[in-house]
């Protein structure tokens, strides 16, 4: 057993739990994870992940990795502004939503090459892209500070690096979203999905992500320059983006 613990959800596991329980959770929910996020943000979920790809302002020849690409809506967005010179490559550690996201972005005609990997030890050299990109992900990451480190070792300088994730929202909306998180999504996840545990960990899972300063002093500790954030509907999702301006 491993002296380091973390958060799964609510609960405080061993370190070296974590990654074979987020495993289970998408294995579960992976065949309904497009109908989940379409029926549980009411199609918001669109809206947010095109304003994160606006912010990259990505060229044509751009060459970016997407971590945690589950079934590929951030790659759908980005390959057509990359275009046939550049390369999206769609990677995620569960096997289930790789698989997926691969069916999926085929069946839209969109050739994204794909790899398994683990954000906390990316198999690519230094230098190796002009964005990085991980929606909806690094929350379930165990170490997200090493998969910070990570996404600026593979950035070349001058790239960019965002961060799509659910955050603190303001106070205004705090009260109606914890009811809805802990009231509707499980009872959501059960009737879609069959699966209402998956949600409740996904409900709690938000609760113990940084907020969105936080989450800024992470990208700062990380090594990024220029971090800033964008709330989004109140602060209950929020984009992250920093540079890398030294080697």
């Amino acid at each position: 057993m491993s002296e380091k613990t973390t958060h799964f959800g609510f609960q405080t596991v061993d370190e070296s739990e974590k990654q074979s329980k987020v495993r289970g959770v998408f294995d579960s929910v992976a065949s309904k994870y497009d109908v989940m996020n379409d029926a549980m943000s009411g199609g918001l979920h669109r809206t947010w992940k095109r304003f994160a790809v606006d912010q990259l302002q990505l060229r044509k020849g751009e060459k970016v990795l997407d971590l945690a690409s589950g079934t590929g809506d951030l790659i759908r967005l980005m390959k057509p502004e990359v275009g046939d010179s550049g390369t999206v490559i769609h990677t995620d550690i569960n096997a289930a939503m790789l698989t997926e996201g691969r069916n999926a972005l085929i069946d839209r005609g969109v050739l994204a090459p794909s790899a398994q990997c683990n954000a906390e030890a990316l198999p690519f050299p230094d230098h190796s892209f002009d964005a990085v990109t991980i929606a909806f992900g690094l929350r379930n990451v165990t170490r997200k500070e090493r998969a910070l480190t990570e996404m600026r070792r593979v950035l070349k300088v001058g790239g960019r690096a965002l961060v799509l994730e659910f955050s603190k929202p303001n106070a205004l909306l705090k009260a109606p979203y914890d009811w809805y998180s802990f009231n509707v999504l499980p009872k959501l996840g059960a009737k879609i999905a069959g699966d209402a545990s998956s949600y409740q960990y996904l409900a709690e899972s938000i609760r113990m992500h940084p907020s969105q300063d936080e989450l800024k002093a992470m990208f700062e500790t990380a090594g990024f320059a220029r971090v800033e954030y964008f709330n989004l509907t109140g602060g209950i999702v929020a984009v992250h983006r920093g540079y890398r301006l030294a080697k």
